[in-house]
């Protein structure tokens, strides 16, 4: 799709892109004259699962957390769903942050609430803060908060504490929280690096099922290059705060992986 056509979609909310992202020349510079973004640009389709993959420090975390505002862009632009994310400000920030979903990798519950609270906290953005500072939340959230529950398979966890819960049970509540905010986009920072192979396999699993029954496009930043070959329909590997890879899994080369990671010692 080119520029024209993506701004067109983007502007209409239309289309089976209607959720694309599309960001151009990102920078952000935590040290003036010291970029850790290099002019990033980039079209992320409206659907399906995109990987990030690339060593520590290379900017993964940094290019997530500019899309939801967590970190200031220095420079650029990140439109999406008709805004430009990087100029926002105020009520419309808030406004568009509540429809971006984000799964953090040491999870990010409130530990001394239930599971079934933590999932309501993904309502924050819809009720006045005097409800909120109540606890008082509609039916239909409550409603939709457990069925979440069952759908990640935690339904008889509903009154534990989260800090009760294994690391995997903790992201699997932190999925079902992203996803009571009815996201437009879900991002995930490095979500399965805390967790053992086999429960990483299942996070991603859940994340796939659940983001694709609801259309949702989902960008994950992950260590494990196999794990993001196996569930993302695109790659983009990152080294020095730039692209140098954006293709399909099975395009994904040895060649461009030591171009990513730097020589050849890590693949042996």
């Amino acid at each position: 799709m080119n520029e024209a056509a993506v701004a067109a979609t983007l502007a209409t909310g239309s289309g089976r892109d209607a959720r694309s992202l599309v960001i151009r020349n990102l920078v952000k510079e935590y040290r003036r004259g010291v970029p850790v973004l290099r002019g990033i640009s980039l079209h992320i389709p409206g659907h399906g699962i995109t990987a990030i993959i690339g060593p520590s420090g290379t900017g993964k975390s940094t290019l997530i957390r500019c899309i939801n505002r967590l970190v200031e862009p220095t420079s650029g632009s990140i439109v999406f769903r008709g805004h430009d994310l990087a100029r926002l400000r105020g009520r419309a920030l808030r406004e568009a942050r509540r429809r971006i979903g984000m799964v953090f990798q040491e999870y990010n519950l409130v530990e001394r609430l239930t599971v079934i609270e933590n999932l309501l906290c993904g309502r924050l953005g819809y009720i006045s803060p005097f409800r909120a500072w109540l606890r008082r939340f509609p039916d239909r959230d409550i409603a939709g908060a457990f069925s979440l529950l069952e759908s990640v398979g935690l339904s008889d966890f509903a009154t534990r504490r989260a800090d009760s819960l294994s690391g995997g049970q903790r992201q699997r509540v932190g999925i079902a929280r992203a996803m009571m905010q009815e996201p437009d986009i879900l991002l995930a920072d490095e979500p399965t690096s805390s967790l053992d192979p086999k429960t990483s396999v299942e996070i991603m699993e859940l994340m796939a099922r659940i983001a694709g029954e609801r259309n949702i496009p989902v960008i994950v930043n992950i260590h494990n290059v196999e794990l993001a070959k196996r569930f993302a329909g695109r790659m983009i590997g990152m080294a020095n705060g730039e692209v140098v890879y954006d293709g399909p899994p099975e395009g994904l080369t040895d060649d461009h992986l030591k171009k990513i990671y730097g020589g050849e010692g890590w693949l042996e």
